[in-house]
């Protein structure tokens, strides 16, 4: 018998429905086992001696894999054709080496399509696992676990607040955040464009003035308004004819079939995913055998694919759609590795593969692929400049007409943030010719700052930089997310406090180490180490060498010491120069004061040198703010107890008090409250309000608002409700039957009471399952009906995503443990699966690990 190992279910069902015979495949499920998440997993003073431990949930497929390998003549390591797939070959290999249950002949193959004819070429061509390729994965492994260990327990201690670091993540956060300081330093300068609407034979075009008074004008020329009514008026008294046409051919090549950075930024821009999502959705493609394998830095297609493309463009198109030499492309990427075929369908005759996101990321590659191979697109961009009588003015309109569409007849690769200004039509116009003047406008503009990354214009930045790999970018981007360093709005990346925090400690304090030159060139150390160029422990003895004494060294300061430092750092930020060059400084609520950084248990702010005697505050990410909103403001007296009634903010928001010092009465301002007087101050600070005793069982109902919004309460049930006021105006009756239907089906249900969703999302993009969103126990989840997901933190229900709540899904799906041949009742499988998650009794280590997983 021979054992096949590869990494999914999905996949190792298709090989062995095309092998048969004397085969049995099974799955790993990815890693079988990792670093310990504990010091000395990787000891440098042992020459980087790495110990290594089993997933605790892998331990049925291992000993599935271990009981069938003692019975197997040969053992085939079948995993994905890249550096991680020969991690996993060599991990598996390990295992099975240890528990004494390796066969005497082991073999490894690879392939770029789970398709029978390359699943059958490469069982004709085996060969022995790749060491440099290992040692490149080690020596990757190492390096982000020590990184992770180290430096994230200097963050924890000397900046409250921070969640960890990363070797390449932390690189991808500070692009973020100088691209939002480069926002913030910008300064518009205003400019005026004078146009006029022009007509030729019943066709309107634009002319825009380039020449006045005999000068020529660029962009920012015209600085005001006056000189703009000016030359406005120049054009409008002016007799326009066309005194040059300039026509010139142009050509348009396609761009090269799609590598992993050029996809997810591709899917970013026309389909509006995710990096991470891209990845997923290309990943069950490539296991149904639609393309070929999508983590790759090759832009390169196989002859036999070549050839089929350019049959399948020769039946959709005549053959002038069909360049005379099939294209070949070189790939461009900086240390472009690993370099398999670029990313193609596998079969070029299906232009439809699957439904929902799966069909839209299909087509998409087949687009970019079947025009890889098309005849460039011809065009004629034209220039025409209309002189006034004087020819002290001149006006220029400029397009461009497509002759031939070539490869745009089928796809047009998008783009970030520029739109091609050529592309207007022109009337046919000659030298002499006077066209109609309908309209002249001179309007007011100002230059615009940088726009923020999108996912797709931060995975090229990376690129570009040679940071990080294409198949880690997905990987990064989520877990900026998940760190809340950023945030995303409208498909743009801003920095949040916590990123800037972090970016400005480390920026200080560890320079080097997020150096865009620095991160690039270890990179390039670790491919030379892929290549057999270096030796992986020299590679990381140079980078520890440095790197340990560094973090020794700023372990050592004291907290007051670190802040210091990063007030000075941080101080055009934190204190920009005020209009009437007043002190920045200056203390807003005593007038006397002087305003620094200052950390605190849950993270900076801003506070002035007066304390204890004047309590201003400023939250971190308020740079240059009063504070006004800071300042206590008196909303009167308590009518009963006469004690003083106070809105405050601190540095998680406003709050209204009742009293003073630690007998005070608080209560948060919920953010529907837009008006607060004295009266609505009473009310949240009297909360909780007892509606009446239940008619069933005379217990009482409350309502109060909590941390999840307002709700009613009764005997442990709970309902929800609308807004802060139904806390107060929810009667008897109403409070009855929301409980009553929330113990049915909303809310938080009895045990075992059939649960309504809070919302309906949709279908699975992959398995078509109906995804709905609900609340559990322990707050809301989502829920194909087979596997369970809670809802990260940093989430909002009331945001959550079609796209969001299919990843979360996979997510924890593909940490379960493999299913047995009894199916366990959904309570009790959620009872065994979360130990094998979260690992109960290593609950001190789980921050670590959070840290080592950079």
């Amino acid at each position: 018998m021979q054992l096949v190992i590869v990494e999914s279910p999905a996949k190792a069902k298709t090989i062995e429905k095309y092998l048969g015979g004397d085969y049995r495949v099974l799955a790993s499920y990815g890693h079988v086992r990792d670093l310990p998440a504990k010091d000395g997993s990787v000891n440098p003073d042992e020459g980087f001696a790495m110990e290594w431990e089993n997933y605790a949930d892998k331990a049925k497929q291992l000993k599935a894999i271990a009981d069938e390998a003692k019975k197997a003549d040969r053992l085939i390591l079948a995993t994905d054709p890249d550096r991680e797939g020969e991690a996993i070959s060599w991990h598996v290999q390990e295992v099975l080496k240890n528990r004494k249950a390796l066969p005497k002949q082991v073999e490894r193959v690879t392939f770029n399509a789970i398709t029978k004819p390359a699943i059958l070429a490469a069982m004709k061509a085996p060969r022995e696992l790749d060491t440099d390729l290992i040692d490149a994965y080690r020596a990757r492994r190492a390096l982000d676990y020590l990184v992770g260990f180290t430096l994230s327990p200097v963050l924890w201690r000397k900046l409250p607040g921070a969640k960890s670091a990363g070797r390449v993540q932390s690189v991808a956060l500070r692009l973020i955040v100088e691209r939002e300081r480069e926002i913030e330093s910008f300064v518009a300068q205003e400019y005026w464009s004078v146009t006029a609407q022009m007509e030729q034979d019943g066709t309107l075009f634009t002319a825009r003035l380039v020449q006045w008074q005999g000068r020529k004008l660029d962009r920012l020329s015209i600085g005001n308004e006056g000189d703009a009514l000016a030359a406005k008026k120049a054009v409008e008294d002016g007799r326009f004819s066309v005194s040059s046409v300039e026509t010139k051919p142009a050509t348009r090549n396609p761009p090269p079939p799609f590598t992993t950075s050029t996809l997810q930024q591709e899917a970013a821009r026309k389909l509006g995913f995710s990096a991470d999502h891209t990845m997923r959705v290309a990943q069950g493609l490539y296991e149904d055998g639609a393309i070929t394998y999508m983590r790759t830095d090759g832009v390169q297609m196989d002859g036999s694919a070549i050839s089929a493309a350019r049959a399948a463009i020769a039946d959709r198109y005549d053959g002038g759609y069909v360049p005379d030499k099939p294209r070949q492309y070189q790939t461009k990427a900086k240390n472009a590795q690993e370099a398999h075929e670029a990313i193609r369908p596998t079969d070029f005759s299906k232009d439809r593969v699957g439904g929902g996101d799966h069909a839209r990321l299909y087509d998409l590659i087949w687009k970019r692929a079947l025009a890889s191979q098309m005849a460039s697109a011809r065009m004629e961009r034209t220039t025409i400049d209309l002189a006034d009588g004087t020819g002290q003015q001149v006006l220029r309109a400029t397009g461009q007409v497509v002759l031939f569409p070539g490869y745009l007849a089928l796809y047009e690769e998008g783009q970030d943030d520029s739109a091609d200004e050529d592309a207007k039509r022109l009337p046919r116009l000659r030298e002499g010719d006077a066209p109609a003047k309908k309209s002249v406008d001179a309007e007011q503009h100002f230059t615009q700052p940088p726009p923020r990354f999108s996912e797709a214009s931060l995975v090229k930045r990376l690129e570009e930089l040679g940071i990080g790999r294409p198949s880690t970018y997905a990987s990064i981007i989520k877990t900026l997310k998940d760190r809340a360093y950023v945030r995303v709005e409208k498909n743009r990346f801003f920095a949040e406090e916590s990123g800037r925090l972090v970016t400005a400690f480390l920026e200080r304090f560890f320079e080097k180490y997020v150096g865009y030159d620095f991160t690039a060139e270890l990179e390039e150390e670790l491919d030379d180490v892929s290549g057999g160029r270096a030796e992986w422990q020299a590679v990381l003895e140079a980078f520890w060498r440095d790197f340990k004494p560094r973090t020794s060294e700023v372990m050592d300061y004291k907290p007051s010491e670190v802040t210091e430092q990063l007030d000075t750092f941080l101080e055009p930020y934190l204190f920009p120069k005020k209009a009437d060059d007043s002190d920045p400084r200056l203390c807003p609520q005593c007038g006397d004061g002087r305003l620094a950084l200052r950390g605190g248990k849950f993270g900076a702010f801003v506070a002035c040198s007066n304390y204890p005697d004047c309590k201003f505050t400023r939250r971190f990410g308020q740079p240059g703010s009063d504070g006004e909103a800071a300042q206590d403001e008196s909303l009167g007296n308590d009518p009963e107890t006469g004690l003083p009634v106070e809105r405050k903010t601190g540095r998680f928001g406003p709050y209204i008090q009742l009293g003073e010092g630690k007998e005070a009465k608080r209560a948060s301002i919920p953010k529907d409250v837009l008006e607060l007087d004295l009266e609505m101050a009473l009310k949240l600070l009297s909360l909780p309000r007892t509606v009446g005793m239940h008619p069933e069982t005379g217990n009482p109902i409350t309502a109060s608002i909590g941390r999840y919004g307002p709700y009613l309460a009764h005997d442990g049930k709970y309902a929800r409700l609308q807004s802060t006021a139904d806390v107060f105006e929810t009667g008897m009756n109403a409070a009855v039957v929301k409980l009553a239907e929330a113990a049915a089906g909303g809310g938080r249900p009895q045990r075992g009471a059939a649960r309504a969703p809070l919302k309906e999302l949709g279908k699975h993009p992959r398995t078509e399952a109906e995804i709905k969103l609900m609340e559990g126990r322990y707050g809301p989840y989502v829920t194909d009906g087979e596997t369970n997901a809670t809802l990260p933190k940093s989430i909002t229900p009331d945001q959550l995503t079609l796209e969001e709540a299919a990843q979360l899904i996979d997510a924890r799906a593909a940490a379960a443990p493999a299913k047995g041949k009894k199916k366990a009742a959904p309570k009790k499988a959620a009872a065994k699966k979360a130990p094998a998650k979260t690992g109960a009794k290593k609950a001190p280590a789980k921050k670590k690990a959070t840290a080592a997983a950079e």
